[in-house]
């Protein structure tokens, strides 16, 4: 086996080849920096070295040994912070590849998982909103028109008036709420996201607009319109939050990598001084409706936002502490 097997390897995840005997035989770079090690200094060690004297690794190799299937196990510690882990191993080549997972990693694949399904339960909603309410609804709006075009006092046409403003208004939240439901047809195109920012990011009174772009970023395959609108709603969500500073980022993460996607992934990074999000809410703040007590807006920006970057096969995180809110939208830069 080449020693430099797994330091070849750039996911960013530790991993380790490992000769018959379990023996560490190379590490990548980012097994080497968690670890505080370099690869000379772990080449060599019985890969159980790595965990607490409590782990069940030297089972799990000699399970692996006489069944030659792959295997995985949750709940390990590694040294020398215990940091909680998954380890991942099967046979490679002449002897064994071992990859570990930690916590956080998975936490986040688990929480990326749990809001896919809700996008398209909500997606599934929006799409019967749109036979179940909105042909009624405008059945409703043409009794208060008629009236309004009858002879009628003041009092009258107040009411009337304030009927179809009402009737209004709830058809644009079901007009807003079906932006959320399935699309047919995505298609793709070559677009310029820096472009798009700035067309987006009007002059506001009292805000400070900051942009970090990468000058060397590809056009990204996207639907314009859609990826305009997930860019627009981001920028309102900072205006609403009471932001006085926004900073745009945007550049190519060579570290991250997208679900069924290998190739590179463009990073657009929005950070404000507005109001933090709650840690309560963090989990729950793409689902529609939750507002993190903003006053403005209609709940539903974010759930499209989130929408939109499923559409594109992309992923959109957020973090939230100490007066900052980092939304951080990853979308592949090679169509699928």
């Amino acid at each position: 086996m080449p020693r430099d097997a797994a330091a070849a390897c750039d996911i960013p995840l530790p991993m380790f080849t490992l000769n018959n005997d379990g023996t560490i035989e190379s590490a990548n770079i980012e097994a080497q920096s968690r670890l505080n090690l370099s690869e000379n200094a772990l080449r060599g060690q019985p890969i159980e070295n790595l965990f607490g004297p409590e782990s069940e690794v030297k089972s799990i190799m000699q399970h692996l040994r006489v069944s030659g299937q792959p295997l995985s196990d949750h709940g390990l510690y590694l040294r020398p912070n215990g940091e909680p882990c998954t380890l991942h191993a099967g046979e490679f080549k002449d002897g064994y590849v071992i990859v570990m997972v930690p916590e956080a990693n998975r936490q986040q694949h688990d929480l990326h998982a749990k809001r896919q399904e809700m996008a398209e339960a909500v997606a599934r909603i929006a799409l019967e909103m749109a036979h179940e309410v909105k042909n009624p609804l405008a059945a409703l709006r043409g009794a208060p028109q008629w009236l309004a075009e009858q002879p009628a006092n003041e009092a009258q046409s107040e009411a009337i008036a304030m009927m179809l403003g009402e009737v209004d208004r709830i058809k644009q939240r079901i007009d807003d709420f079906l932006q959320l439901g399935p699309r047919a047809d995505i298609g793709m195109e070559p677009v310029n996201i820096h472009q798009m920012i700035d067309d987006v990011c009007r002059p506001v009174a009292g805000v400070s607009v900051r942009r970090v772009f990468d000058p060397g970023l590809p056009p990204v395959p996207a639907h314009a319109s859609r990826l305009r609108q997930a860019i627009e709603n981001l920028w309102n969500n900072a205006l609403e939050a009471g932001a006085e500073h926004i900073e745009w980022q945007t550049r190519i993460n060579p570290t991250v990598r997208l679900h069924a996607y290998k190739g590179p992934v463009l990073e657009v990074r929005i950070s404000n001084d507005g109001s933090s999000i709650p840690a309560s809410l963090l989990d729950q703040i793409f689902e529609p409706f939750v507002t993190a007590g903003k006053k403005r807006g209609s709940g539903l920006g974010l759930a499209l936002v989130q929408r939109v970057v499923l559409e594109h096969k992309g992923q959109i995180t957020v973090q939230s502490n100490d007066g900052r809110t980092v939304f951080i939208l990853r979308l592949p830069l090679v169509q699928q």
